[in-house]
């Protein structure tokens, strides 16, 4: 079914962790529609975080309805359904379809010892030079790793392994199929866009390499909309869908990393931070010493996304958000997190830069860019009793630019300009603190949808809306990217001056991490 006059809206489906939405694009890339239901899951004890497979559907099915519900006259104007989601995690299914278990999530950490013995074991470099990605236990592999030694019953009724997208590809199309940004990540060769057997080996897990389904590159094949999701979701038989690449990738997409300046970063700042770099050829990768970060292919031929992230950005500001609230809440006065930021940007910018320093590694889960460490935690250095809570913002915010810049410098040269996107793009303290500490201009990314936007633009390509993805970039994103920021010079040079002694710091308290968590897991045991 082939775009017309008619049929000219890009349904774009982004199944998030906290929220799965249905979004509506007209064909110039203008988002006209959406609707969202907040995503479930479960987290049980051994470090289990699993998710539910039937209700993931169910509720991509309500928001379709919910979408078509906003704009009755979706089903006969639909020209393409593309989807992304969540990454990492196992969605195993049998071979009449159904889901065999829970889906594990990227969250889930039952994998975390096998990595960390991996990690310092002699096939680890080996592994990263053919993935480009650090072994980490939200990954696939991993997990599967830990399904051959404590699940092997739940293996053996499994017939194909999905990542969240690929198992909503599958009851939208009945197409068993993963993208090759997912497909090439924990078990792939990154220059080769696919599943590698050398991957598979290294890991342990060639016994699992008959579960993998076929790689389907979105930009170029589409399957159609089944009759039985038709009836489902409301929207007509026989539309093409595209299946997306993972959610960072398209929120790179949708974002503005792909660009003719080659010296552009992406910086999405949510609940976690992600920085990326586009390389244009696979010898223009850089990996590094430490085996971290990820190398993903982007949906454009040749290209490839690297990234580094952090397990905490804003989950950093919403701790300290909610310390005011609980003294606050002592004494009988009720603010939310909404309330106290109003004025956040105000207080922070006015407050002194650079007189502490403040390490964002919040997440119980630890550290995994551009370090990997299980036991590490938030730190924060330099009070004194002239500081006071706004201090410890900006100190916070502070934290989450160097933390960036660490990144982006394990990847090679830092970019001139990062384009912005996120829940906290849109703080004038923040973007202000990140161009400084990075040395970048800052280009704060308007598009509210930065996700399904970009699962719509290789939907919008494949179906032959556009020849080219720069072209789609052109009138998608460009319109939605405000004027670049640039850098206080002469904040920029205090942050240089500091950013070794952030570094410093965080390597002198490796051991420190150790011994605390140490302390903690004797202390659960008394």
């Amino acid at each position: 079914m082939a775009a017309t006059a008619t049929r000219d809206v890009i349904v774009g489906i982004d199944a998030g962790t906290s929220v799965i939405k249905a979004v509506a694009f007209a064909r110039d890339g203008r988002q006209i529609g959406e609707f969202a239901i907040p995503n479930s899951y479960a987290t049980l004890p051994g470090g289990r975080v699993e998710q539910d497979m039937a209700r993931t559907w169910t509720d991509t099915v309500a928001a379709l309805r919910g979408l078509g519900a906003a704009l009755p006259e979706l089903s006969g104007r639909v020209a393409a359904i593309a989807v992304t989601g969540q990454g990492d995690g196992t969605w195993l299914i049998d071979a009449d379809g159904r889901p065999v278990a829970p889906a594990l999530l990227w969250l889930d950490s039952r994998a975390a010892r096998f990595v960390e013995a991996f990690r310092s074991g002699e096939r680890n470099a080996a592994h990263y030079q053919r993935t480009g990605s650090g072994l980490n236990a939200c990954q696939q592999g991993p997990q599967l790793a830990w399904l051959q030694a404590h699940g092997m019953e739940m293996l053996g009724r499994a017939s194909t392994v999905f990542h969240c997208k690929d198992w909503l590809y599958f009851k939208l199309t009945g197409v068993r199929a993963t993208d090759p940004s997912e497909a090439s990540f924990s078990c792939g060769d990154f220059r080769k866009r696919c599943f590698d057997r050398e991957s598979a080996d290294l890991i342990g897990i060639s016994s699992s390499l008959r579960l993998f389904p076929d790689v389907v590159d979105g930009v170029v094949t589409t399957h159609r909309l089944t009759g039985m999701a038709a009836a489902e979701t409301g929207l007509p038989e026989g539309v093409p869908v595209s299946l997306g690449y993972v959610d960072v990738i398209c929120n790179a997409l949708g974002g503005g990393l792909y660009d003719p300046n080659p010296d552009v970063g992406c910086t999405i700042i949510g609940s976690t931070g992600m920085h990326m770099r586009l390389a244009t050829s696979a010898d223009d990768v850089r990996l590094n010493a430490e085996a971290t970060g990820y190398t993903m292919p982007f949906p454009v031929a040749g290209h490839y996304a690297q990234m580094q992230s952090t397990m905490a950005a804003t989950l950093n500001i919403d701790w300290l958000l909610d310390v005011a609230r609980g003294v606050l809440a002592m004494e009988g006065i009720a603010r939310s997190r909404n309330d106290l930021i109003r004025r956040l940007d105000e207080r922070v910018l006015q407050a002194k830069a650079g007189e502490l320093l403040y390490h964002p590694f919040i997440s119980d889960a630890g550290e995994r860019g551009p370090f990997v460490s299980h036991e590490a935690s938030a730190q924060l250095i330099g009070l004194r009793t002239r500081h006071g809570y706004w201090d410890l913002m900006r100190a916070v915010m502070e934290g989450l630019a160097f933390a960036a810049r660490d990144c982006y410098a394990a990847m090679g040269s830092l970019p001139s300009e990062i384009r912005l996107t996120g829940g906290a793009a849109r703080s004038r303290a923040l973007g202000a603190i990140l161009g400084a500490a990075v040395g970048s201009s800052i280009r704060v990314c308007r598009r509210e949808e930065a996700g399904a936007s970009g699962a719509a633009m290789i939907a919008a390509v494949a179906t032959g809306l556009y020849s080219n993805m720069m072209d789609c970039a052109e009138e998608w994103v460009r319109p939605y990217l405000d004027e670049p920021q640039a850098p206080e010079p002469a904040l920029a040079e205090r942050y240089a001056r500091l950013f070794p002694a952030y570094v410093e710091a965080r390597l002198a308290a490796r051991p420190v991490w150790k011994q605390l968590a140490a302390q903690r897991a004797g202390a659960n045991h008394v």
